[in-house]
């Protein structure tokens, strides 16, 4: 069991209360937790995670610990190919669902800039071909290179990073539910998308005593924040499901606020299309992924 809080006379309490029904060992801060390591620097008030150890063994375990690094964790020559009868018997001996598995446990605990490669190969694992396992090659390829670091269809991939205190919290990468018309539309969702998380974030924070003046959600498409600001745009966006329409009250009722972000400055582009080198290591700074200090 993990307790967090603040008033440690409280956590004494709790503790106390729980021993008389369970049998329980104080462990002291916690350390590990499900393959993560957690370091703490208190003087700078900073949170680390780290599944170097999983990754390692995940390398390890598919033979890919002395494999040569690639900056990037998709490649960017990746194309669907058609799978033959003989390529699916040959695919069969391949721990193709397995890799993918273990990769999917290191995006969502500490790497979120692996969201987006790992969200494509995972929609193949009922026919995965040669091609899909390349890539998956090479997402273990980019993660040999960076274990250190601590966190096919018309439908648009949608995701959000949430950032508190320098580092992401929470981040989400997937395909819409629906096909989205216009590149306005699809920011149009995913803003929705991420205006839900931030709320349950905020009432969170609140419940441990963190509340913040403001909570702001930041989108690089102008069109997207007048469709979710003006309702004039209804001619043209009544066809979307009136849900993400609900946007709108959020924002006349200020509980967040909704800005622009210039492409060059989202962080959250990892999360949805390859990048080239530079821009993946902007985005990952800005999520909070860096090497340890030696």
């Amino acid at each position: 069991m993990l307790i967090v809080g603040q008033n440690s006379d409280k956590i004494s309490k709790l503790k106390k209360e729980l021993s008389k029904s369970f049998a329980m060992k104080d462990l002291g801060p916690a350390k590990r937790i499900l393959g993560m390591s957690i370091s703490r620097d208190r003087k700078n008030w900073k949170l680390r995670l780290s599944q170097e150890s999983y990754i390692e063994k995940v390398l390890k375990r598919f033979n890919m610990d002395k494999a040569k690094p690639v900056s990037t964790p998709f490649p960017s020559h990746f194309k669907q190919s058609p799978t033959c009868e003989k390529e699916k018997e040959n695919m069969a001996m391949v721990p193709y669902s397995s890799a993918v598995g273990s990769l999917m446990y290191a995006m969502i605990c500490t790497r979120p800039d692996i969201t987006h490669a790992v969200g494509v190969v995972s929609r193949f694992l009922s026919k995965p071909s040669r091609e899909h396992w390349n890539a998956v090659k090479w997402i273990l390829r980019y993660l040999r290179g960076t274990s250190k670091m601590n966190l096919d269809s018309r439908k648009s991939t949608s995701g959000y990073l949430i950032t508190f205190s320098g580092g992401a919290i929470s981040w989400q990468s997937k395909l819409h539910k629906c096909v989205a018309l216009s590149t306005t539309e699809a920011e149009f969702i995913v803003a929705t998308e991420a205006c839900k998380e931030i709320l349950w974030m905020k009432r969170f924070l609140q419940e441990l005593g963190q509340e913040q003046h403001k909570y702001i959600l930041h989108c690089d498409s102008q069109s997207a924040i007048h469709l979710s600001k003006n309702p004039s745009f209804h001619s043209r966006s009544k066809h979307i499901d009136v849900r993400y329409h609900w946007i709108r009250d959020v924002l006349e009722s200020k509980k967040l606020q909704l800005e622009k972000i210039h492409a060059d400055d989202n962080s959250s582009d990892m999360m949805t299309k390859s990048l080239p080198k530079d821009k993946y290591e902007f985005c990952r700074r800005a999520a909070g992924l860096l090497e340890p200090s030696t």
